[in-house]
């Protein structure tokens, strides 16, 4: 008989972990708060962005939904980055947040191993008569006991959730949407200490009431990248509505700076850790006090609304200050708020109790995904589901910190844990090179596959593209070019002229030069592997990438092999840190408290020291040989 997963929250974690466990073959039950809001988008209307986009990738390549519900539903897209290197590009998509809720409302509707159901969870029953726990059934708010082989808690920012502006305190989640309130008891019950994060939205206002000749209009591109692998670009050719750029002034800071006082976040009424990398307008004026202007970004919430989001000003100022705020604004001089600006408070549990399959270490068949976790955003909410829904569904998929985004995603939160909202950034990922948003097919889909998301075919047009990538890079490498055909470009692109023949791959490698500039210079290919054109524009991609970037990725690749040296020495779960000679007090208390498994998760615990590291190579070698 099929397992029994019921997931707890409808949001972007809650959705992903749906779909990958009914895909799997389990019975799956989503309990929503409100199916209405199933995969909202309560702050910003938007998908991908720096290394967000990559994660977005990575979930694609590993049979997630999130990469083919932008593309159905995209308003505008924008690569990132362009003029950077190719670690750092990243896909961006402004969504019709409507469309996109609908679509992902459809895609569960229609998925016949999952059953929606409307209601609060209020209590998980867990079986403790194990050495540890085993979960078995939860309980709804009318005292409902619906029994299951596994949880996926994904409650977003709605746990004890309070929304506050100025001195006006709701208590209810983001979009007047009621709180989670049962759920925390039985958390706080279980073992699980809560801590209190807080996030923030900005002002929703009136399309007819900004002057848009004022700002600088932000278009998307023509040409477009898709986020899915499966999405063919030329199908996705749309009408795409354009965003806006403007900036804050010193008028602006100066009635921020003398309303300080009015504002929740400094009145004394909010005690929560907000993000860093997502600060309010407030905590920008003060911490940036040097500078006299901020960016503003006016971006349209959907083809069928004339609400815009103010990306850049999210804020917890009475609302007839934010009206003021506001209107000191190029452009926005005359704009009319439709739904003010607020922060919001949430509980989220200390992701170190968890497994990097994010499991609770304590309780059997109990998992985490999302804000729950201490992270932020949609896309690290998403990435978190789809892990937790494989596993919950009974595959072991760890993603490695040289394998993926998400691979460092989970790592930070599970082993170092988080004392303010976590964003996913590239800085985060010791191999940006490898971990590229270009090649996240290349590197995931086959564990998609294993994991039985992936279908047959397309796990096999993957190996096609593999095989063409490598296929095509072998016939350049041995292609010599003379000097008479190709210094006229070279002259051209002001690159260096040769006077003997030299190796196409090496011209590909000047930074001036790129694989279309040269390959018509080199004999045309026999045609040995049938693919659609676009999959085919991802082979030359690719091919161009791997030559230029030859010497970084060999360099990067033996940085990591290195550290798989350090990964894949196992540390035993009975293991008595207590008893190891030479550990400092500090690294005792910590590996004991996090039971890393193995040492290169313990070397990423604060705390634990490089010394801490060799005294555990010494006492594994004494102890096992």
């Amino acid at each position: 008989m099929s397992k029994h997963i019921i997931v707890i929250g409808g949001g972007h974690a809650g959705c992903e972990a749906a779909l990958a466990a009914a895909r799997m073959g389990c019975k799956v039950t989503l309990f929503a708060m409100s199916l209405d809001s199933l995969a909202m988008m309560p702050c910003n209307p938007c998908i991908g962005g720096s290394a967000k986009g990559h994660l977005v990738r990575e979930i694609d390549a590993l049979g997630g939904e999130m990469g083919k519900a932008i593309d159905a539903t995209f308003i505008q897209s924008r690569m990132l980055n362009a003029s950077k290197g190719p670690a750092v590009y990243s896909l961006r998509a402004q969504a019709d947040k409507k469309r996109y809720m609908s679509y992902m409302k459809q895609v569960l509707e229609t998925e016949s191993n999952i059953s929606l159901r409307e209601a609060e969870i209020v209590d998980i029953i867990v079986d403790d008569s194990g050495k540890t726990g085993k979960v078995t059934a939860v309980v709804t708010e009318s005292s409902s006991t619906i029994l299951a082989d596994a949880v996926i808690v994904a409650t977003g920012t709605y746990l004890n959730a309070r929304c506050l502006y100025g001195s006006t305190v709701n208590y209810n989640g983001p979009n007047g949407q009621r709180a989670s309130k049962g759920l925390r008891g039985a958390l706080t019950r279980l073992g699980f200490p809560l801590q209190r994060f807080k996030t923030g939205t900005p002002a929703r206002i009136h399309r007819r009431s900004v002057d848009f000749s004022k700002m600088a209009i932000q278009p998307g591109d023509e040409k477009l990248v898709p986020f899915s692998f499966e999405s063919d670009p030329r199908l996705l050719t749309r009408e795409q509505i354009p965003c806006y750029l403007t900036y804050t002034n010193t008028a602006t800071h100066e009635i921020i700076r003398e309303s300080l006082h009015l504002s929740s976040m400094y009145s004394g009424l909010i005690d929560a850790t907000g993000t860093r990398y997502c600060p309010s307008i407030e905590d920008k004026i003060v911490r940036f006090a040097d500078k006299d202007r901020h960016p503003v970004f006016i971006e349209p919430e959907g083809m069928d609304t004339e609400e815009m989001y103010v990306q850049g000003m999210s804020s917890a100022l009475p609302e007839d200050v934010q009206i003021q705020v506001y209107r000191s604004i190029g452009g926005l001089e005359r704009c009319e708020i439709m739904r003010p600006a607020y922060a919001i408070e949430y509980d989220c549990i200390d992701a170190t109790q968890l497994n990097l399959q994010l499991e609770a270490k304590h309780v059997n068949g109990l998992y985490f995904a999302g804000q729950i976790n201490g992270s932020s955003g949609y896309e690290e909410a998403a990435a978190q589901g789809l892990i937790a829904g494989i596993n919950a569904a009974g595959t072991n998929l760890i993603i490695g910190r040289d394998e993926g985004y998400i691979g460092v995603l989970i790592d930070d939160l599970v082993t170092k844990g988080t004392a303010e909202p976590y964003r996913m950034m590239t800085s985060r990922a010791e191999y940006r090179l490898l971990l590229r948003q270009d090649n996240a097919d290349l590197r995931l889909t086959k564990k998609g596959w294993e994991a039985g998301l992936i279908p047959t075919s397309r796990y096999e047009t993957l190996l096609i593209k593999k095989n063409a990538i490598a296929s095509e890079i072998n016939r350049l490498s041995k292609i010599n070019i003379r000097p008479d055909d190709v210094n006229q470009l070279l002259e051209k692109r002001g690159s260096a002229l040769i006077s003997t023949g030299c190796r196409i791959t090496d011209l590909i490698k000047r930074p001036e030069l790129t694989y279309w500039d040269v390959i018509n210079l080199s004999p045309t290919p026999e045609q040995e592997f049938q693919l659609p054109e676009y999959v085919q524009s991802t082979i030359d991609e690719q091919v161009n990438i791997q030559i230029k970037y030859e010497g970084y990725i060999s360099t990067q690749l033996t940085q990591a092999e290195a550290f798989k040296k350090m990964e894949h020495k196992s540390l035993p779960d009975d293991i008595d840190y207590e008893g190891i000679k030479g550990l400092r007090l500090e690294a005792r208390q910590k590996l004991n408290k996090l039971r890393p498994v193995n040492l290169g998760q313990a070397s990423r615990i604060t705390g634990v020291s490089p010394a801490d590291i060799s005294i555990l190579l010494v006492y594994l070698k004494g102890k096992f040989g």
